[in-house]
């Protein structure tokens, strides 16, 4: 199987009104019989489960709002969704107008993969925000318009393959106030930590390099100053695996992207970058979306896509590994290795493709401390 891409030198209206057609005006006027007007349906109070359904859609928007965000009163707000999550857009909708009357709601159309820029009326208005709040099918973390919008001051939280299910349960249920307690915890641990080491029982081992200094503590939930970016559910710690100092092997046994992988994904790894994918249908799907990403970009530039852009692992206890990466990462003793642009942790491979992939159950050291073994988390 050829690999993905080498380097040279290595191998190469109202509602219920009803319309009436003119025609049928102009034929009363001249004495037609008038047309027979069918009765409104009849609208079937909600059920008892759709009820539940209601009501815990409007609690997770109120913690999003007043919790997680802690939206003022007066503060200008911007929830961005697109056909797949118009319902969780308008709950978090009604729940911010609550608590301002500065909330705008708009629908763009689905992106086409992770990392793909916004519609330009969608960018502008990013721009012009102290909040924004965007539950898409595809992540906007990792793009221009995200970066250009906390660096004009908003806050901002994404939801990327966001469902329903996943709004009201899980990682969503979250005491997000104790999460970020337990990862403020963590600094000690990481202190001048430099080598970090990942192994797996299904085959990963895989040894890079960090700064210590740039882990990110602050993915806990809690989105409440400016410039702050947070994916929801959170509850994961991360950082930027030093360009170029990656080798080995990494298996991914959980998820990747939006789905539980069918077999073991191969990625092999060499100088921070992937060299080869093997394994099940998720790894011709990975060869796809990164071989259409690279031919976007400039020939010498169509090898960063391959990146490994960002490694994390989780610390949310009531997430679960359901399939979907963004509450997949989050799971307490899960970990993960996301794939293509690095930019949001200040790498410099700008690609425009973002995924990752878990780990199910794997051991994480830090120089000679070991973190998590055999998807335990061992620090108290």
């Amino acid at each position: 199987m050829a690999s993905p891409f080498r380097r040279k030198g290595k191998g190469g209206g109202d509602e219920g009104a009803i319309d009436i057609d003119i025609a049928d005006l102009i034929d009363a006027e001249e004495g037609f019989p008038e047309p027979i007007i069918a009765e409104e349906p009849i609208v079937e109070s909600p059920s008892e489960d759709d009820s539940q359904v209601i009501d815990l859609m409007a609690k997770s928007a109120r913690t999003v709002i007043d919790t997680c965000m802690d939206l003022r009163r007066g503060e200008n707000i911007l929830v961005i969704c697109d056909p797949t999550t118009t319902e969780i857009g308008q709950a978090l909708h009604e729940a911010a107008s609550q608590r301002s009357d500065r909330v705008l709601l708009i629908v763009m159309p689905k992106g086409r993969h992770h990392g793909e820029e916004p519609p330009a009326p969608v960018v502008n208005l990013m721009r012009q925000q102290q909040v924004v709040i965007a539950p898409t099918r595809y992540s906007l973390t990792h793009t221009r318009a995200v970066r250009q919008a906390i660096k004009d001051g908003a806050r901002v939280a994404t939801m990327p393959g966001m469902s329903n299910e996943m709004f009201t349960q899980g990682g969503m249920s979250a005491d997000f106030i104790a999460i970020k307690k337990k990862m403020g915890e963590m600094a000690p641990v990481m202190r001048r930590k430099r080598i970090v080491n990942v192994k797996s029982t299904s085959g990963t081992n895989v040894t890079f390099e960090v700064n210590w200094r740039e882990w990110k503590l602050d993915d806990n939930g809690i989105c409440n100053r400016p410039r702050m970016l947070t994916n929801l559910p959170a509850g994961k710690i991360f950082t930027l695996p030093r360009e170029g100092t990656m080798n080995g092997t990494i298996v991914i046994d959980g998820s990747w992207d939006s789905a539980i992988v069918d077999e073991p994904v191969v990625l092999q790894i060499e100088d921070g970058l992937v060299i080869d994918v093997k394994g099940g249908t998720a790894a011709a799907q990975i060869r796809q979306a990164f071989g259409e990403a690279a031919k976007r970009l400039r020939s010498k530039e169509q090898e960063n896509v391959w990146t490994v852009a960002e490694f994390g692992f989780g610390m949310n206890p009531n997430a679960r590994l359901m399939g979907n990466v963004l509450e997949d990462e989050k799971r307490l003793g899960t970990a993960y290795f996301s794939i293509g642009d690095n930019t949001r942790l200040g790498g410099t491979a700008v690609v425009g493709i973002h995924i990752s992939g878990v780990l199910e159950t794997p051991s994480i050291w830090l120089d000679e401390t070991p973190i998590v073994e055999d998807g335990t988390f061992l620090i108290d």
